[in-house]
């Protein structure tokens, strides 16, 4: 570096100084060690607690190179500043993998562009942007660019990408963990792989808060940069966990989900507070919480806002607005607001029900008192008694660093075929180019050239079974070589179906007078008539009719309605959370929430026993409804689930017998339909980890799951293109049929095809989890088994067997009814 250069750098790192001064700062050494490596033209991962600061530790080094800049364009002799041209390459892209993320975002980046007086255009290309923004990042008219994974490869799907990216200096990936472990990630990492190719030179930062597998992240977002450096800030952010107890002696559920029983001390606690963010699981959940708050809350009606996914952009626009300014009091929330969004004026935050894991509860602490240097805090909410051994267990892991890993997925050909498409699309593709860039990822690094031929010839004919339909041939090779799409119809389809996030069908809801309040699913609109009455939005309406996707409502006069229900709204326990929970059961820690437990536990242990680390706790019930065996691994729901049915398999081929099953984040339960005892032999044998895929194959409907699981990858594929505007609109139902239709088409006539491949193995990795299943009965294999039966249902049984009750099993008296009286009945026999 010459010496004039040196004097630049300087000047710029003083005005960067300076503004940080103004503002009651000090840059953090955490945020000039990246500014240095960044300047020195390195890539790499950051990795600090939110608030503390990562924005502007990515933005610093683009701010200084700016800065050096405008410092030599204004020494003696240098030449004038060129004028600002029509289009002009990009300098500096910035993903989210949040449309509210990235309204913050940008605000975050105008602030210290606009004080330092620097000329560089900032706008955001997401779903929620304006038409201006979506214009000017077409045209190649931003310095700065905010944008998602989706809208990144729609960008690339134009033929003037290139030319775009092709000045491209600087990438960041905000929040990259969220994005790790999924197909959005994916995605990611393929337009990386294409914007790296444009732009040899850029240098690509990853922004993570929360993660387990550091290492494994950076070489996933950087794998062509294994040495790259991970900086992480000096000091973890303080995070304090407290809990709302219920009062000594108070009836508290030992089942639940909606936690409305402590209604009054959130409202009690968020009084206390200046700004409260009131964080549920589901956006259900989401909605019933804030219906309960509004109905008791003592302050104006406008304090109080909603704020999930499913509702209309403007209207969580608004929310944000009113979180930041500080003007809204309490904000009831799903994910869509707990990653890191900047709300200085939230003084606190509360978790309803578990939080299901250690990173999702360190995120949203994070999101009170978001300013550098102070503590987060988060309050949890119980919905049921045995939620607060999760809550002294996730605040031992905190205490401990212990924080889930994100593994990334590999192979997902369905995501590859789609950006095939796309790259077709904004001005063609070599294969042989192609192949060599795709496999630089990490998620593709292993795919062999027939794999990759396989994808080209379904992007251009959709595979032996379908090459004589001409509307799955989207791509043409030219004589040339060159791929490319020719079909305008094609080409708009496929922009409208970009992305990898896939849904039950959505139906828009507005008002009868115009204005949209956001959408449901169409499964739940399907089961309204005319007249019936919802809650949604935060407000109860009246469904007045349903037309082409669309249900036109009025606000309705009382406040009683259905609230929807979106599917995935269960949450399992991580394996992590789950063994700590088993920990503080077996010996709980002097702390407020397994002292509040305490006469639970002591119940449990007189009736049964205590689980616990070495030992496998077994439960064998004979009740009026049956014999019920309960068993508790602590892995997780959707592992006991497979181990439910494999247990169910292997004792039915022992005994035949039908079997009832159901499970949770604890344990599972078997019914047997003819009385069967267990003993400690049968136990052992069940749950050998010997024969385990054969017996899966056994048990459950593979090709039905096989069935499901295609229509998500066909869907992304684009083997199921979405309608187009202002065509009949296909229902869920009419998608349902055609991806079963086509299911069986290739079944039949292409069994080979890579992407009933991909179902089946997307079955096994990611509905069954076939490694942590094995790892589960390796673990329960080397435990002892501790088999008790106790003569009535226990603390841990009876939420298993009130989710046993769900199963199909004729009975003139509603689920609720007998949940209610079973409990009742516990409580009078062992004073609850």
């Amino acid at each position: 570096m010459t010496g004039g250069a040196r004097a630049r750098r300087r000047e710029a790192m003083q005005r960067l100084d300076e503004w940080f001064a103004g503002r009651g700062w000090r840059p953090l050494r955490f945020q000039k060690a990246l500014w240095r490596r960044y300047l020195a033209g390195e890539s790499g991962l950051l990795n600090t607690p939110t608030g503390s600061g990562k924005t502007l530790a990515a933005f610093g080094g683009p701010l200084l190179e700016v800065l050096g800049a405008a410092a030599a364009s204004a020494e003696p002799g240098s030449r004038a500043k060129p004028r600002r041209t029509p289009s002009r390459p990009l300098a500096v892209l910035w993903v989210t993998p949040l449309r509210a993320l990235a309204n913050d975002t940008v605000r975050a980046l105008r602030e210290p562009i606009g004080e330092l007086g620097l000329d560089l255009a900032v706008g955001m290309r997401t779903g929620d942007a304006s038409a201006r923004d979506r214009r000017l990042a077409r045209a190649g008219k931003l310095d700065v660019l905010v944008t998602t994974p989706e809208s990144l490869s729609l960008l690339l799907s134009y033929p003037d990408s290139a030319g775009h990216f092709s000045g491209l200096r600087c990438v960041v990936v905000d929040e990259w963990h969220e994005l790790l472990g999924n197909k959005r990630g994916v995605l990611l990492q393929l337009t990386l792989a294409r914007l790296r190719r444009l732009s040899p030179d850029l240098r690509l930062w990853g922004l993570s808060a929360t993660l387990g597998n550091l290492d494994e992240a950076r070489d996933v977002l950087l794998p062509h940069r294994p040495d790259a450096p991970i900086v992480t800030a000096a000091r973890a952010r303080r995070v304090t966990v407290t809990t709302l107890l219920p009062e000594e002696g108070e009836r508290f559920p030992w089942a639940g989900h909606l936690g409305l029983s402590q209604l009054a001390r959130v409202v009690a606690a968020v009084q206390g507070a200046r700004t409260s963010l009131v964080f549920t699981n589901t956006r259900s959940q989401a909605e019933l919480w804030h219906q309960a708050l509004s109905a008791v809350w003592p302050g104006r009606p406008g304090d109080i806002a909603l704020h999930h996914g499913s509702l209309d952009p403007k209207l969580r626009a608004a929310t944000e607005a009113g979180l930041r300014d500080g003007s809204l009091r309490c904000v009831v929330a799903t994910s869509s607001l707990d990653l890191g969004v900047d709300f200085p004026e939230v003084d606190r935050v509360f978790q309803v029900g578990s939080p299901k894991g250690v990173a999702r509860l360190l995120q949203r602490a994070g999101r009170s008192r978001h300013r550098p240097g102070e503590a987060g805090q988060v309050t949890c909410v119980p919905t049921h008694a045995l939620e607060l051994a999760e809550y002294a267990a996730a605040r031992v892991a905190l205490a401990e660093g212990r924080i889930e890993a994100r593994r990334p997925p590999v192979l997902s050909v369905d995501v590859l075929a789609q950006h095939c498409v796309t790259l077709a699309l904004g001005g063609g593709f070599d294969a042989a180019g192609l192949y060599r860039e795709v496999r630089g990822t990490h998620a593709f690094a292993a795919l062999e050239p027939a794999a990759w031929q396989a994808v080209l010839d379904f992007i251009v004919q959709g595979g032996r079974a379908l090459e004589n339909y001409p509307d799955y041939r989207r791509v043409v090779r030219g004589e040339d070589g060159i791929y490319k799409v020719e079909d305008r119809r094609i080409a708009f389809r496929h922009r409208l179906s970009i992305g990898t996030i896939t849904s039950d069908g959505a139906v828009s809801v507005k008002f009868l007078r115009g204005g949209g309040l956001g959408s449901v699913e169409e499964g739940f609109i399907a089961r309204l008539r005319p007249g019936d009455h919802f809650q949604f939005a935060g407000r109860t309406l009246v469904l007045v009719r349903l037309e082409s996707m669309t249900a036109y409502v009025r606000l309705a006069r009382n406040a009683s309605g259905q609230v929807p229900k979106w599917q995935g709204g269960r949450m399992p326990l991580s394996s992590e959370l789950a063994h700590e929970v088993e920990r503080q059961l077996a010996s709980p820690g002097d702390v407020p929430e397994m002292r509040a437990m305490a006469p639970l536990l002591r119940l449990q242990e007189r009736l049964s026993g205590l689980p616990g680390p070495g030992k496998l706790l077994v439960e064998s019930v004979k009740r009026r409804d049956g014999r019920h065996m309960f068993v508790y691994p602590f892995a997780g729901r959707q592992t006991h689930e497979g181990l439910a049915a494999l247990l169910a398999l292997r004792w039915g081929r022992r005994t035949p017998n039908t079997f009832r099953y159901a499970a949770n984040d604890y344990g599972l339960v078997l019914t047997p339909a003819q009385d069967l005892e267990p003993d400690a032999d049968l136990l052992r044998e069940l749950m050998s980890p010997e024969g385990l895929r054969q017996d899966l194959e056994e048990s459950l409907n593979l090709a039905e799951l096989a069935r499901r699981q295609f229509r998500e990858v066909a869907r992304i594929a684009g083997l199921l293109p979405p309608s187009l505007p202002g065509r009949a609109v296909r229902s869920m139902r009419q998608l349902q049929a055609s991806s079963s239709l086509l299911f069986d088409v290739l079944q039949r006539y292409d069994p080979d095809h890579l992407l009933l491949r991909l179902a089946t193995e997307e079955v096994w990795s990611t509905q069954l989890d076939v490694q942590r299943l094995q790892e589960a009965l390796a673990d329960c294999a080397r435990r002892r088994i501790e088999l008790h039966a106790p003569r009535s249902l226990t603390p841990l049984a009876f939420p298993l067997w009130a989710e046993n009750l769900r199963s199909g099993e004729l009975s003139t008296e509603s689920w609720k009814a007998r949940v209610q009286r079973a409990a009742a009945e516990l409580e009078r026999r062992h004073g609850g």
